[in-house]
């Protein structure tokens, strides 16, 4: 069991999570706040159908090393047990998703979840991430393949790492909150409403600017 001031670590995991890549992103580069167009999501998908690859791409990348960042400096290289390791990186998730600098209203977790996890089972996490990308070229739904791979991912874990009881709870826990976190979007897709992988998000429109006063002679 960590000692008590190792626990203090868990605060710093939390504000890694917490920092609004896409949100700052879409701010630097378009001038828009990233929570009122699309989706609305502080994910990389939102930003992507804004900014397109060349933005999305980078920040996903980070928002999965804001979790596999405290799993590997704090859990598996600090030498602390599994289940510390995965504290660390839960900690890191919900930053990412309740993030204190944007109202507490982030993304979805998905990417840095699979951060944490790439950091503690990677060979559960190749597998998921296979079925991801088949439904998401098979269907054109990011919310579907993120779905589908949170629900299988116990089941990889099980069969990978058997003898990582923490790992396979959490990653059962982690698939309750990605269904839990995206009822948004399974209302959508039940409704036919949601919105493909490649379609782009119009950007809200500028207020017009006010009319000149007229030329006095």
């Amino acid at each position: 069991m960590p000692a008590w001031p190792s626990v203090l670590w868990l605060l710093p995991a939390y504000l890694l999570g917490a920092v609004p890549t896409s949100y700052l992103v879409a701010r630097a580069a378009a001038g828009v706040d990233l929570r009122e167009v699309g989706s609305r999501n502080l994910g990389a998908t939102n930003l992507y159908r804004l900014l397109g690859w060349k933005a999305a791409i980078p920040t996903g990348a980070f928002d999965v090393a804001k979790g596999a960042a405290p799993v590997l400096a704090w859990g598996v290289w600090g030498g602390g047990p599994g289940w510390w390791a995965l504290a660390l990186g839960a900690a890191a998730v919900l930053g990412h998703v309740f993030s204190p600098f944007v109202g507490f209203r982030g993304g979805k977790g998905v990417a840095t979840a699979a951060g944490v996890f790439l950091a503690y089972v990677p060979g559960a996490i190749g597998a998921v991430a296979a079925v991801w990308v088949a439904l998401v070229a098979l269907t054109g739904f990011v919310s579907l393949g993120s779905l589908a791979a949170a629900c299988a991912f116990p089941l990889f874990v099980r069969l990978l790492y058997p003898a990582r009881d923490a790992a396979l709870w959490a990653g059962v826990a982690v698939a309750l909150f990605v269904v839990f976190n995206h009822r948004a979007n399974i209302r959508r897709l039940l409704a036919g409403t949601e919105s493909r992988f490649g379609s782009r998000a119009a950007r809200p429109p500028r207020p017009p600017r006010p009319a000149r006063p007229p030329r006095t002679p």
